[in-house]
């Protein structure tokens, strides 16, 4: 790792730089940097976390529209949010939102606090969401440290190790801070958000466009894209699951998960470890022969830490007296609109589903 620290010369000669290059290059369009609050800021940032710009933006509309500010989202339902957020993926950023947002309320009085320290006991932000809150959404001096920023820095100072590591990260924030102008936080954050984006991009990157290219030491090496260095890989474990897809009729029953773990709040079908435990609790619920059973392709999905792999099962039920009245908060009988989020997976099986049900 090239540790050494940075003078104050070079700090502001790359800073100068990027910002010059921001003001002719840089993104102003994008919807959270119109009236950039910092209720706006933290919305478009959680999004934003491990996801790309394209895919947020109508996600952002739609979740801003709603919930205007973050005294209308804390007032709202977690089955209400985790609907906006369906498809976004990391579903506990979604709960973590809406935590955050009573939180805001109840302890800040409905005012973001204007503090890293503070900002950091908020469900989800870390050190780089508050700095990006505190410059974009207050004006402040405060750096970031998010994926793009972290690629740009990797490459620019050749730093050796996977950016995750402690050593590897404090560095990073060392170098982050140096670079920061103190008068120009906001736009200097976003142009190197903006450069990491779409510039010094994961692959492919067009360092003849960069602005600080002369003094990139991963392009002096001629292998820029081998930084930054990536995270030790390690063998996925799978985790097998089944599901029972259970319909009456147009009806489909579903299940909230638990508040923590994966799709933690999401609806879901119910899980099962064998298909002796689904046919016991199937046959709990009403009657069905051999022939009202299908066992469709495995699905899989894979997760940061696992991969897993669902076997629906479908079943075609005729519901027993009183079947209905076993309903609970966690337990649903769904003809239509699903009475909260669910998974991409699931939603991809409950529209064969009910797509099925409605032909046959």
């Amino acid at each position: 790792m090239a540790n050494e620290k940075l003078s104050n010369k070079q700090s502001a000669d790359f800073s100068n730089k990027v910002l010059a290059w921001f003001a002719d290059h840089g993104r102003t369009d994008l919807p959270w940097q119109q009236n950039p609050t910092p209720y706006r800021v933290w919305i478009s940032e959680i999004m934003l976390q491990q996801t790309q710009v394209t895919t947020v933006i109508p996600y952002f509309e739609r979740f801003t529209a709603r919930y205007k500010n973050v005294q209308a989202l804390a007032q709202a339902t977690e089955d209400e949010v985790l609907a906006l957020w369906t498809g976004l993926g990391y579903y506990a950023r979604g709960r973590n939102l809406l935590a955050a947002a009573r939180m805001v309320v109840e302890e800040f009085n409905g005012e973001f606090p204007a503090s890293t320290d503070a900002l950091m006991q908020l469900p989800g932000v870390g050190r780089s969401t508050a700095g990006a809150i505190l410059s974009l959404g207050f004006g402040q001096w405060a750096p970031i440290l998010d994926g793009n920023v972290k690629r740009v820095l990797c490459r620019y100072r050749c730093v050796e190790g996977w950016s995750g590591k402690t050593t590897v990260q404090r560095y990073l924030w060392e170098i982050s801070s140096a670079l920061t102008p103190q008068h120009e936080a906001a736009a200097f954050n976003q142009a190197m958000m903006d450069l990491g984006a779409t510039l010094c991009k994961r692959s492919k990157p067009e360092c003849h466009r960069c602005p600080v290219a002369r003094g990139c030491q991963a392009l002096q090496s001629g292998s820029p894209t081998r930084w930054p260095e990536p995270k030790p890989k390690k063998a996925k474990p799978v985790k097998v699951t089944t599901m029972l897809l259970l319909a009456d009729g147009a009806a489909v029953l579903l299940k909230r998960r638990p508040p923590s773990g994966i799709w933690g709040g999401l609806w879901s079908f119910p899980e099962f470890e064998d298909d002796s435990a689904l046919h016991r609790y199937a046959g709990t619920l009403g009657q069905y022969r051999k022939t009202d059973v299908e066992h469709w392709d495995q699905v899989r999905h894979s997760f940061t830490h696992f991969d897993l792999h669902i076997r629906p099962v479908r079943i075609a039920l005729k519901l027993g007296s009183g079947s209905r009245i076993m309903e609970a908060d966690d337990t649903r009988w769904v003809d239509g609109e699903l009475p909260g989020g669910c998974a991409a997976p699931v939603k991809k099986l409950l529209s064969r589903l009910t797509h099925g049900v409605l032909n046959t």
